[in-house]
């Protein structure tokens, strides 16, 4: 029998399983045990919207798909009607000016823009210390590192924690780089994404201000991950593009996503717009690896961007959340959780929590009450080093169902103290 691993990638073979897919093995090897005793899972642990995408978006690919031209290749960088369209909505939601010809382009989702990025800026080695080195939030992210890992770069930490409120000084952390052995000229980029997954955590338009200074003064790339920009809730200030920031475009590429604001994961598109030489480099780099996103999408995705029915569902799905937020946080605050002291982010759909007193790891917890609770919970090691000690939660479950883990928490006795 032929041996394929041995013609595996010396890069490939670094990669570690995506923690999504690794929880999700482990919750279907329980699902029988757990249904049986009465605790069937109820899944904590996807950041994806669980809701319908808006019927106006669902009933624009159908009609766009009645049409004869939308069937064939697309532009790998975008139709214009789709590129048009981010430029109306870049405009409108965050008052800043993107060229839709030269500072745009389709992706087929955030997350494969993001991958083919790295690509682009990172000269590929296994010798750890000559690896250029990209920046990336930690926790953050669990897709960053390893996207990183497999085109033979390094993925440097910027500690986010509570004590630097989640906006580090990047000078500290570029001086803290340098301590650790490394060259801060083999810094390609830096990675900044507000509001955070896991945390849920945002950052004033100061802040971000700074690390634009930060990246202009040393010739880094500014990343700029979105995802989340428009899920706020509870009189949260809205969060901010890195374009209304001036100079940004000089330094910073930023991409965003359909999948969260309008539930429209399976859909697979999103953009990336800023710095026009990034945007084309991205692009040639994608011209030879994918054939753009289908074109009915991009037609329904480019009505749905400028629409007020779009307006509408990501408005009425925030307050959904908040509700959900509350929910959850009221619940965990009678399991023991100082929630009070917290300052709970209200943006995003996770919950950032420290882990009961009686574990040791982040996974021990988390494999206890899924094998006792059928709570699926995500470990907070899998988000980055500083992650350690916490857990992330979801809350995109039904209402009914998050109360329901708020109630078998209780009945199995895990409580913050006990």
């Amino acid at each position: 029998m032929a041996d394929v691993k041995a013609l595996y990638s010396d890069y490939v073979k670094t990669l570690e399983t995506y923690i999504m897919f690794r929880i999700a093995q482990e919750t279907t090897r329980l699902t029988p045990e757990l249904t049986k005793k009465g605790r069937a899972p109820i899944k904590l642990s996807m950041g994806a919207p669980a809701q319908r995408p808006p019927e106006f978006v669902i009933n624009a690919l159908t009609k766009a798909m009645e049409t004869d031209s939308m069937h064939t290749y697309s532009s790998t960088k975008g139709e214009m009607f789709f590129l048009e369209a981010v430029a109306e909505r870049m405009k409108k939601r965050f008052g800043v000016d993107i060229d839709p010809k030269t500072e745009v382009f389709s992706l087929i989702g955030s997350k494969e823009g993001l991958a083919n990025m790295f690509r682009t800026i990172v000269n590929p080695t296994l010798n750890e210390k000559e690896q250029d080195i990209i920046m990336i939030p930690d926790p953050g992210y669990a897709s960053y590192k390893e996207q990183i890992k497999v085109i033979g770069g390094y993925a440097y930490s910027i500690p986010l924690t509570r004590e630097n409120n989640y906006m580090p000084d990047m000078e500290e952390v570029l001086a803290q780089l340098e301590k650790d052995g490394f060259s801060k000229d083999k810094v390609k980029a830096v990675v900044v994404n507000y509001p955070n997954n896991p945390l849920g955590a945002t950052a004033t338009l100061d802040y971000l201000k700074s690390v634009v200074e930060f990246c202009l003064k040393h010739n880094y790339l500014l990343v700029s991950d979105v995802a989340y920009a428009d899920m706020f809730f509870g009189g949260e200030e809205a969060p901010h593009s890195i374009f209304e920031v001036e100079g940004a475009k000089d330094i910073a590429i930023e991409f965003h996503s359909f999948s969260k604001p309008y539930a429209m994961t399976g859909w697979r598109v999103g953009w990336a717009c800023g710095n026009a030489d990034a945007v084309s480099i991205l692009g040639k780099l994608k011209s030879t690896v994918d054939t753009g996103v289908f074109k009915a999408i991009q037609k329904a995705s480019a009505e749905i961007l400028v629409s007020k029915e779009g307006d509408e569902y990501i408005e009425k799905s925030n307050k959904n959340y908040e509700i959900k937020q509350k929910i959850i946080t009221d619940g965990f605050r009678e399991l023991g959780w100082d929630i009070d002291s917290m300052n709970i982010p209200k943006a995003t759909f996770y919950l950032w929590l420290p882990i009961p007193k009686k574990y040791k790891t982040s996974v021990e917890f988390c494999q206890d009450i899924l094998e006792k609770s059928g709570i699926v919970l995500v470990p907070g090691s899998g988000f980055g080093r500083y992650g350690e000690g916490f857990f992330r939660l979801s809350f995109v479950a039904s209402d009914d169902n998050l109360r329901e883990v708020i109630k078998r928490m209780k009945e199995d006795g895990f409580y913050f103290d006990k």
